[in-house]
This record gives C-alpha cells, sequence and structure tokens, in this order.
C-alpha cells in the first residue's frame, strides 16, 4: 500500500502544477482529478493558451477518470476568447450509428427492451471527443496537438493511483464490465474491483491517444484504431461502420444568452438542452423577489420553475439539425410571464396537469466537468460525458477506448423515460447521424464585475445545479459557497422534488408537503460541480471544486 501511495505522490510531482503561463499570466483551473488540472498549468506553462489547456485537462480526464469521460465519448467546450469578445460552442456530443432506427430498442409488441440502450455494443453511438480536441487545437490554440496530449499519454502509459469515487462508480458497473474481457482485464483484478491505490496503467489507450497526437482526426477516424473501433463494435452486436467515423463532424453553434437580475448568462446550446432550459427556469424567476422570500417560499418557486422549463425541454427539444425547435420563444422573457401566470406561491402545480402521467424509471450519474480562466478574461467551460459510469462498459479491442452508452439519450418510445428518468418527445427521436438531447450545462455568468465559468456532471440534475448555482452568484456569493449549495431538484417528471440529505429542513418538508409537492430525499450527495471566476477590475482569480468529489481547483500566483 505504501508503494502505491509513494507511486500516486511521484506521478503528481511529474505532473507538479506550474502556477503561470509561460509569459507570466495568472489562470484557475478546476477539475474533477488532480492530475487534470495539473495537466492544464503544464500547457500553459509551455506557452499555451487557456484553449490548449483545455485540450490537455479533456484529454487527461479520458485517460484518469474513465467512469465519467473518454475518447468514447463526446462533450461540449464553451469559449470565450476576451480580445474580441469571441464565443462559441463547440459540439462534440456523439450521433446516432447510420444505420440507427427509432425501433432498435423495441420488441415485437413495440416495447422498449431493458437496458439494450444502456449496456454494451448497440448502446454506443459514434465518438465525438477525439474530433473536438482536434479541432479545438487546430483552431484556437496555441500549440501542436501532440504537446497538448503529452499529459494524457504520459498519464496512460505510466499510470496513476484509483481513488474511493473511481472504485464506488466502477463497483455499479462491474457486472456489466464483468461480460466483456478486454474491457474487464483493463478495470478489474481477478474480476473484482482493485483496492484504493491500485495503479491503472491503460498502454492501448497511450497507443490511440499517440495515434490522435500524430495523425489528427485521421489518426481516431481513420486507419489503424478506426479499423479495431468498428471491429471491437461488430463483434459485440453494435452498427458501426467506417463510414459512421469518416462522417463525423464537430458543430460550432452559438452559445444561448439570457439575463437575470443584471447577469448576463451565455450557456450551452442544443443539441443540449441546458442552457435553454437554465435560462428559461431564471426567466420564471425573474419575476419574484428571491431575497426577499422566505426561504419555504423560495423552494417552492424554484422548484414550480425547474417543473415547467423541464416540461418544455421533454416537449420541444432536440438536435437542431434535425428539428425545428422555438428556441426564441423558450427563451423569451414574455413567454417566461405567461408560464409564471399559473404559478402559485402556496399551492404545488400537478405535472400531470402540464402532460400525461408516465411511470419513472431508476437514475444514474455521469459525466465530468472543468473550467478555465486567466486574469485577461479568457476562459474556456467543459462538460464532457460517456453517459453512465463507464458508458457501455466495452473497450473495443486494441483502443482502450471505452465505449459511451448515449444512445440512452435519445427517446426509444416517444413519451418513455431514460436511464435518469427523462421523459423525450418525437423531437429526440432516434435518426441515423443523429445527436442525442443531452443536460450539459456548461456556462459563464458576468454581472459586469465579476465573471463566473461553472458546470457540473449529474445526469438530469445538472441543469438545476447550475441554476441553484446562479442564483447563489447572483446573492453576491464565491465559488467555494456555489460549489456547497445542497441540493434540490424537479424534472416534471417523475413528479417528485429529489434534494440532498439537510438541503431542506424538515419544516420546510412540512410546508412543501403541504402545498402539495412529493418529496424524496436522495440515495446520496449528486454532482461534482467544477467553479472559477475572475473579478475585471481587480483581475483576482478564485476557484473552487466541489466537496462532493476529488477534484481539485488552483489559481495561478
Amino acid at each position: 500500500m505504501l508503494k502505491k501511495y509513494c507511486a500516486t505522490l511521484l506521478l503528481t510531482a511529474v505532473f507538479g502544477v506550474a502556477q503561470v503561463y509561460a509569459d507570466g499570466t495568472r489562470a484557475a483551473i478546476a477539475s474533477a482529478h488532480p492530475l487534470a488540472t495539473a495537466a492544464g498549468f503544464e500547457i500553459l506553462d509551455k506557452g499555451g493558451n487557456v484553449f490548449d489547456a483545455a485540450v490537455a485537462v479533456s484529454a487527461t480526464l479520458a485517460v484518469v477518470e474513465p467512469s465519467g469521460s473518454g475518447l468514447g465519448g463526446g462533450g461540449y467546450w464553451l469559449l470565450h476568447r476576451e480580445q474580441d469578445g469571441f464565443e462559441t460552442m463547440i459540439d462534440g456530443r456523439e450521433k446516432a450509428p447510420l444505420a440507427a432506427h427509432q425501433a432498435m430498442y423495441l420488441d415485437k409488441a413495440g416495447k422498449v427492451i431493458p437496458r439494450l440502450s444502456l449496456d454494451g455494443a448497440l448502446a454506443a453511438a459514434i465518438p465525438g471527443m477525439p474530433a473536438a480536441l482536434v479541432h479545438l487545437s487546430e483552431k484556437y490554440g496555441r500549440l501542436p496537438l501532440a504537446d497538448s496530449l503529452q499529459p494524457a499519454i504520459r498519464a496512460a502509459e505510466s499510470g496513476f493511483a484509483i481513488g474511493e469515487r473511481y472504485r464506488k462508480l466502477l463497483k455499479v458497473r462491474s457486472e456489466v464490465i464483468k461480460k466483456h474481457p478486454q474491457t474487464a482485464q483493463i478495470f478489474l483484478t481477478d474480476g473484482n474491483v482493485p483496492k484504493a491505490y491500485s495503479i491503472l496503467r491503460q498502454p492501448d489507450l497511450a497507443h490511440t491517444l499517440k495515434q490522435l497526437a500524430d495523425s489528427g482526426r485521421d489518426g481516431f477516424y481513420g486507419g489503424e484504431i478506426a479499423d479495431k473501433l468498428v471491429d471491437g463494435v461488430n463483434k459485440a452486436g453494435g452498427i458501426w461502420t467506417k463510414q459512421d467515423l469518416a462522417a463525423y463532424q464537430v458543430a460550432e453553434r452559438e452559445p444561448v444568452k439570457g439575463n437575470y437580475s443584471g447577469i448576463k448568462i451565455t450557456s450551452a446550446a442544443p443539441s443540449s438542452s441546458g442552457g435553454i432550459v437554465l435560462i428559461e427556469a431564471l426567466n420564471i424567476l425573474s419575476g419574484y423577489d428571491l431575497k426577499q422570500a422566505d426561504e419555504l417560499t423560495r423552494k417552492h418557486l424554484v422548484v414550480e420553475a425547474m417543473r415547467r422549463a423541464y416540461h418544455d425541454r421533454a416537449l420541444y427539444m432536440g438536435d437542431s439539425d434535425f428539428v425545428d425547435m422555438p428556441v426564441k420563444r423558450l427563451l423569451n422573457e414574455d413567454y417566461a410571464a405567461g408560464l409564471r401566470s399559473s404559478l402559485r406561491s402556496d399551492k404545488a402545480l400537478p405535472s400531470a396537469m402540464l402532460s400525461g402521467e408516465i411511470q419513472p424509471q431508476p437514475e444514474g450519474i455521469n459525466t465530468t466537468h472543468f473550467s478555465i480562466i486567466d486574469e485577461q478574461g479568457n476562459r474556456v467551460a467543459a462538460t464532457l460525458s460517456i453517459n453512465f459510469p463507464f458508458g457501455a462498459g466495452l473497450v473495443a479491442d486494441g483502443t482502450g477506448v471505452l465505449l459511451n452508452d448515449q444512445m440512452d439519450d435519445f427517446a426509444s418510445l416517444p413519451g418513455a423515460m431514460n436511464g435518469y428518468g427523462l421523459v423525450g418527445g418525437v423531437a429526440n427521436a432516434i435518426a441515423p447521424g443523429k445527436r442525442m438531447l443531452s443536460s450539459m450545462t456548461p456556462t459563464f455568468l458576468d454581472d459586469g464585475n465579476h465573471v463566473a465559468v461553472l458546470g457540473t456532471p449529474g445526469g438530469s440534475r445538472i441543469i438545476s445545479m447550475v441554476l441553484l448555482a446562479a442564483l447563489d452568484f447572483a446573492k453576491g456569493n464565491e465559488p467555494d459557497s456555489w460549489v456547497q449549495v445542497p441540493r434540490f431538484h424537479h424534472q416534471f417528471m417523475p413528479d417528485v422534488v429529489e434534494y440532498e440529505k439537510g438541503a431542506i429542513t424538515a419544516n420546510e418538508l412540512t410546508g412543501l408537503a403541504a402545498m402539495g409537492h412529493q418529496l424524496k430525499e436522495a440515495r446520496y450527495n449528486y454532482g461534482d460541480m467544477q467553479a472559477v471566476q475572475w473579478n475585471k477590475t481587480t483581475h483576482q482569480l478564485t476557484a473552487a471544486s466541489d466537496w462532493r468529489g476529488e477534484g481539485r481547483a488552483v489559481v495561478g500566483r
């Protein structure tokens, strides 16, 4: 055990955190793993900018946090360049294979086959992470991609010591992983979850990263790696083709924007629902003075805003390349006022009055997030995912690439719930080459004096967590407060307020129940928010990493 712990310290020393850019510019990084945070500073110290650092952090998280993200997954990178005010979102969300169809997870009676969209090769969509890293590096970075990928390659080759969070999430998916010997050989020890501080080495993944570093996009979506990916998926019962990989492209999208109490909000655009639902909920709440409201009323109003915004998510949202969505209407303050007119301050509106009752399904946990900002105001908020812990539980042999199970984020049957209990409609139906709807919500907040960069994992609860953090920012609080806010959540269906232990007092529980709310304490504390802040006047940087996770937040000095 001591030897393994020393190895951990050695690896941390190798990744030693440089505190400033090579040119002396200070920066702040918060990520879900200390080695990923250190990787970002290493690249800044080599002369990279925040976008190069984002490549390094993303790739390193793909190695050291395989439960949440990976080269076999995707994500969203929200960017801001301070010099000219340019903002964009890189949409690296996965796409359905070209052979995918609406009935692929249904039995002959037209009912959803349990877990088929969650476990194994048929659950895997075409990855977007590698293409997004190449795009981010080549279009916005200063350094060659090969430089920015070096920390991740080193972590995959030399290995790293696994922590308790990793072990807990691995235990959740160990039975699925055992069904795939090539995956079990990497992540399990004699079929069991490894002991704490065991060293995880991933030489095949290091090789894949090197191919990406040497050949860019073609190093993953073509050649040797593409052959192995398609062969591995199809042998396991999947439907990938080389054409699927060759056809994958990232998209740059204009972020969605709103305003709440003088705060400019910039957040994720479709194919993520995150930004629209966040801004719609804040627009509803803008009609109330939450600072003057008592806590019971405040929580009730926030829940009711969540209910209505998540309802619109289910009704209207999907991949904007495939469906027309009323985005302007959903972001309109007058539309929010109309929704607010049905909101009573003393009574809950049953979700069944918004739409028919639907039986809930179990939820899970997923994803990762990091935030970066420098003292000039350049910044990145990125939320990355392979969906459920350890994705589909399948590694394509010889690649080290753990495949996602993002196909579950489609509506396999309109009106049915996915693994997170989220309802989907026709807008999010499966179609070849389509991106599935997401709840990821990388976000910037700007009150004129302070800029916040934040986001979190957490499946369907991501949006509500960012909402609560935004409301805390509006109070004038700092990052360490945003990441510690006790969490509660409502997503339209199931019609239940879920809350962390201690997030709602006994008196508030009684009061909310009297208003007609159904309440359920969460089985565990959820989320892993990573947040940084820049003071525009003093150029002071602050950062915080969620106490619920094992991340690290560092400010350059």
